[in-house]
Formats: structure tokens, sequence, C-alpha cells
């Protein structure tokens, strides 16, 4: 968890509302999310501005701070038949809920809108979100993507270069070499860790592509996890090496005592990936020089797509109001709203591209470099079980991490019992 310093004025934009507003003849729109406090100002703020716009329509919004606590009350929602009108959810959960029928396609509304037209957003988010006939289902918010947070001073301080466009996995290596320091007050640990990432394969994908590899047989009709070719396995080998071998990630047991997010946070970890949505806890709380970098490539250059969009039960009986606040949350004025408070890499061209979200006045310098790296994002599986094989793969990857088990026995164990879980989204 991350130590949040939150302002007055963020803990009053994150107060949720309970039950329904009972205002007469009033519709009201159910909105689900989850996010840390910094995270459900934004939404909460896009609904506010869309209800003094619209003072005819009200927004209640459920707020979960876990994701996994999320989707679990979702399913759960959508199996006793009460879900939400409009909720929050990332590409690589689209299948879970859009195989059982449970989502209202978004594409005929975009469509006819007088507001937003497809042209209008960044291509691959769109695609994120169609299904296996094109159909796009979901409207995207944001084009974020993983890149290397990294501790200014720490760089400084160590005479090390700052990461640069250029730079690849060597340089990275070494950067992160330097960047450990030994256990000077004598607590048995390093001081100080050139690197933090964790061992999944969210993080982990991008290191695969860059040499070649491919995380699955087909895109288009997967069947099989790819992680025992030879190309994945000496990407995957690349960063095993970097905690095993040049011991430059806190372990398990160091990482019980302080997660990385918060090392990072009080200036332990030199660099940190991540995507986009630790931004505006960054800047309420870090206490040092901080920007971003690409990641380091390899044979090629290549990120991992990170995006969320604004879906619709299929069985809203608020349906048209509930399209009027997603077409205003993914609007100009509603991505500037989310901009502005840092969580977002907007999915709109015009905003993205604009001071909105560059915002030079404010931290990271170098917002830029997610707009740079547009042209190498790649997607994720979208299997309806793709949150399970994610879930086997980070605890079978950490005891590689740890050196407690050879890195092809755990590639043969996600494989395993990956194998009857490839449900391609329809």
């Amino acid at each position: 968890m991350w130590k949040v310093r939150l302002t007055a004025v963020l803990m009053a934009a994150v107060v949720l509302l309970v039950g329904c507003r009972e205002v007469d003849n009033t519709p009201v729109v159910r909105f689900s999310v989850w996010g840390d406090p910094l995270e459900q100002a934004a939404f909460r703020a896009v609904a506010d501005r869309f209800e003094k716009l619209n003072p005819h329509v009200r927004v209640e919004i459920n707020g979960l701070p876990d994701k996994t606590d999320f989707s679990a009350s979702l399913a759960t929602e959508f199996a006793a038949g009460t879900p939400p009108d409009v909720f929050v959810l990332n590409y690589r959960r689209l299948a879970q809920f859009y195989n059982q029928d449970s989502l209202q396609p978004l594409g005929p509304f975009l469509a006819q809108s007088d507001v937003l037209d497809e042209s209008d957003f960044y291509g691959i988010a769109l695609d994120a979100f169609r299904d296996s006939q094109g159909t796009l289902v979901c409207i995207p918010h944001n084009i974020s993507s993983q890149v290397i947070y990294y501790n200014r001073d720490l760089f400084d301080k160590a005479g090390v270069p700052y990461p640069t466009a250029s730079w690849d996995w060597e340089q990275f290596r070494q950067a992160a070499i330097a960047l450990t320091s030994s256990d000077h007050n004598g607590d048995g640990e390093p001081d100080q860790f050139g690197l933090g990432m964790e061992p999944t394969i969210l993080r982990m994908a991008p290191f695969i592509w860059q040499n070649g590899g491919e995380l699955v047989d087909d895109w288009e009709n997967p069947t099989t996890l790819t992680l025992d070719s030879a190309e994945s396995q000496q990407a995957l080998s690349f960063v095993i090496d970097l905690s095993v071998i040049d011991g430059v990630f806190p372990n398990a047991s160091q990482e019980a005592v302080q997660s990385q997010g918060n090392r990072f946070l009080n200036g332990n970890i030199a660099m940190y990936i991540n995507s986009r949505r630790i931004t505006p806890t960054l800047r309420e709380s870090a206490e040092f020089n901080w920007d971003v970098a690409p990641l380091p490539h390899g044979e090629r250059a290549a990120t991992i797509l990170h995006s969320d969009g604004y879906c619709m039960s299929r069985n809203s009986e608020v349906s048209a109001v509930a399209w009027q606040f997603i077409e205003f949350a993914v609007s100009e004025e509603g991505q500037q709203i989310a901009s502005q408070l840092g969580r977002a890499v907007p999915s709109l061209k015009s905003v993205a591209t604009s001071p909105y979200f560059l915002e030079p006045t404010q931290p990271p310098a170098n917002a830029q470099v997610w707009l740079d790296v547009v042209p190498d994002l790649r997607l994720l599986p979208r299997l309806e079980h793709w949150s399970q094989i994610e879930r086997k793969a980070a605890v079978t990857f950490e005891l590689a991490f740890l050196g407690r088990q050879p890195l092809i026995i755990s590639i043969n164990e996600i494989q395993a019992t990956s194998a009857e879980r490839f449900m391609p989204l329809r």
C-alpha cells in the first residue's frame, strides 16, 4: 500500500455516495470503479462535473480500493442480477464479462454520437475493447504503458547517467547494479536497490516481445502459452538473473517488510517499473526529484498497453443516461478533468497532446514518453480466465525470482496449469 498524505481537497473529492439519491423522477446511474483515494478522486471529479452540466441525472459511485475485490464484487453483482449501470474495466478482464453476455456493446452508441468519433481516439486503445467481430464493447479513457520511474537524486549521487530513449538491456542492467548499494547499516540487506519490478506476466511481457518471443501461439485464436520458446526463455532469464545473480531487486522477505512501491516512494529504490497510475501519489508524497523514461529495448522496442474502459451493463434500465455519462467521461472535457489529477494518459489524441496531460509545470518532466511509445504498444491476450493465469504465474515466477526453483520448472508449471483456461474473447 502506498503511504498517501491526502490534502483536504482530495479527501473531500473522494467521499462516495451511499445508496440511491432520493430525488423524485431523477434517473440515477450506478457507477463502479476501483483505485486508491487519489485515483477515485479523478472519477469523482468527472462525475461531479457531469452532474453540474446535467442536473436531471445523478451518478451514484461505488468505489473499492482493491482491483481483486472489485472484480469479485462485480462478478457477484452480475450473478445476482444487480450489476452497476456503468463500470470501469481493464481490457484484460473484458472476456470474463463479455463472454457471459453481460455487456452492452458501445460501438453503436459511439457511431451515433455528435460529440465523439472513433478517429478521435488512439487506435490501439479502441482495438483492446473490440470483440472478435470488431464490435467496440467499451470506450477506453486511457492509453497508459509501462515506463521506468527513476529517482534523479539517486542517479546523481551515484554518478549514473539518466536513462535515454535508446538504452538497451545491458545499459539498463549496469545502471541497476550501480544503483544497488551495500549493507552499511548492518540490517542484513542492501541499503538501496537499483530496481523494483513485480515478478508478473504483466511486467515481463515487454521483455519477451523485445526479444522476439510471444506470450501465446496465436493472438487471434490462442490455444497455449509460449513461455517455453527459446526467445521467451532467454528474455525471462535476463529478468530472473537481475534478481538471482545481480541482486538488484528486493526479495520476498524484504517485500513483506516494505512494498517496492513504498520503497521507491521513500527513496530506497532507484528505478521502478509501473504505469501512469502511480503519478498522483508521487506528486503528492515524493520528497525527491523524479522523472520517467521508456523501458530499455532488446532486439526491438516494445511495451505493454495499460488501458481501462467505461463499460455498460447489458440490462441497464437507464441505458440512455448511462451512455450520456460515458460520452461525457471520455469526451475532451471529461478527459481534461481526469488528466489534471494525473491518473490517466488520455485516450483522446487531442487531450493527450495538450497541456492538460503534458503539464510542463508538474512532474514528470518527460510525460511525452507515454506518447512516444504508442507505436510500440502491444496487447495482452484477452481470455476469459486470464486473471487466474496471471495470478498463478505471479506465484510461480516468484519462486524463480527467489532462486528457489529453476526458471524452466516455473515455466512448465505455468504452461501446464493454464492449458485448460484458453477461452478467447468471442
